[in-house]
């Protein structure tokens, strides 16, 4: 059987319509409640009303991208344990209503991080980027951060004030939306100046702090949703290396399978995304398949290009850094291990990520969210689903 086909749709305000989903050959929908305030409770009505609303327009509510994790459960203070208990109780609900995958991320502050949200590309289309010096310009020159003086070498400082120096007021203040206004699936959004007060609020968790919250988190939850028929699926950092002083604990396979046995059972799993773990050039994304791929209840298929100073840019899918089609051809080899271990969780739901803003969609008039937009996401969704048919007939 083939890995199950899915699509994020951000609800009833996505520019890009579920009967357009259904169009692309998408069967599965990769969605949440974005309109409930991180730390709530997900209600059964909630949930069951965007579930009917997805099933009328003949798909499936495959997986949950993201339930949320409360800031406070990542530095555990104020009221964390109210928050885990939410956290608990909304897995119970969407247990009941018959949605067995949450992906979940354990990012601080920020969910994935770009500077460009439309950087050209060769071919004319345009797309995600993470430009290291305009980061460090930020970092050092307008979030003004206290110890960002020492994360930088002095080459990265004065390329960081040239770009500043030389750098519109449009661009200035675009680079700054972009990183902390939020973007499509994150979380918060916020002002420079909050932004500043939310960033003091970790100046006490660090990398073995925050580590130690996520596996408290897993013990605190896992058991919920096993009880609930969830199957969990932790999505890496993006990207996957430490920003703004900020702790990164899932960007390797080792953080991955610390987490793993941190809860060792197999609903505690992972999102394996392949642009995230891609821009690290020690992540060898087959071989992960191969050793983790029991635990993989969830599959993000993006290329990411790397450059050596630690930027990066979207690819095509089939393109850039990822040799896509050794991890298809390892997920494939797993889907039929866990046919022939007698597994149920055969469909291991995938979807297309990041997409190029691409021929109409590059239209100044039309509105699309960066990196899903609906053809760019058509055309990787065409080239995997292309690949793994030419995988699965060369096994047979």
């Amino acid at each position: 059987m083939p890995l199950e086909q899915t699509w994020r749709w951000f609800g009833p305000n996505d520019p890009v319509s579920l009967s357009d989903i259904r169009q692309a050959g998408a069967t599965g929908i990769v969605t949440a409640l974005h309109h409930i305030p991180n730390g709530q409770v997900w209600e059964v009505s909630e949930i069951l009303k965007r579930k009917e609303e997805i099933e009328n327009a003949g798909l499936t509510w495959s997986v949950v991208e993201s339930v949320p994790v409360h800031e406070a459960i990542k530095t555990r203070t104020g009221n964390f344990e109210t928050y885990i208990a939410n956290y608990q109780q909304s897995l119970i609900n969407l247990g009941k209503c018959g949605i067995d995958t949450v992906c979940y991320n354990f990012m601080p502050v920020l969910d994935w991080t770009r500077t460009d949200l439309n950087a050209p590309m060769k071919d004319g289309s345009t797309g995600l980027r993470f430009d290291a010096t305009q980061f460090a310009a930020f970092d050092l020159y307008l979030l003004k951060r206290e110890a960002a003086q020492e994360a930088y070498s002095d080459d990265e400082k004065a390329k960081a004030k040239s770009w500043l120096d030389n750098a519109s007021e449009d661009a200035v203040n675009l680079l700054v939306r972009n990183i902390i206004a939020g973007l499509p699936g994150s979380e918060e959004s916020f002002t420079i100046e909050e932004f500043r007060k939310v960033l003091d609020t970790y100046k006490n968790v660090g990398d073995l702090e925050l580590r130690t919250h996520l596996y408290q988190f897993i013990q605190a939850i896992g058991p919920v949703a096993e009880q609930s028929g969830i199957r969990l699926a932790i999505h890496p950092d993006d990207p996957p290396y430490p920003i703004l002083g900020l702790p990164r604990v899932v960007s390797t396979e080792s953080d991955a399978l610390r987490l793993l046995e941190a809860y060792n059972h197999e609903g505690n799993g992972i999102c394996f995304c392949t642009g995230s773990y891609g821009v690290r050039a020690d992540n060898d994304l087959a071989g992960m398949v191969s050793r983790l791929g029991s635990r993989i209840h969830f599959i993000h298929l993006r290329a990411t290009s790397r450059e050596a100073d630690g930027s990066f840019y979207e690819a095509d899918h089939l393109d850039g850094d990822v040799d896509m089609y050794s991890v298809m051809k390892a997920l494939i080899e797993e889907q039929r291990k866990r046919k022939g271990s007698g597994r149920t969780d055969l469909r291991m739901p995938f979807r297309p990520d990041h997409g190029h803003r691409m021929l109409d969609d590059l239209s100044a008039t039309k509105r699309t969210n960066p990196g899903y937009t609906a053809i760019g996401r058509l055309r990787g969704l065409a080239e995997l689903r292309g690949l793994e048919m030419g995988i699965e007939r060369s096994l047979e």
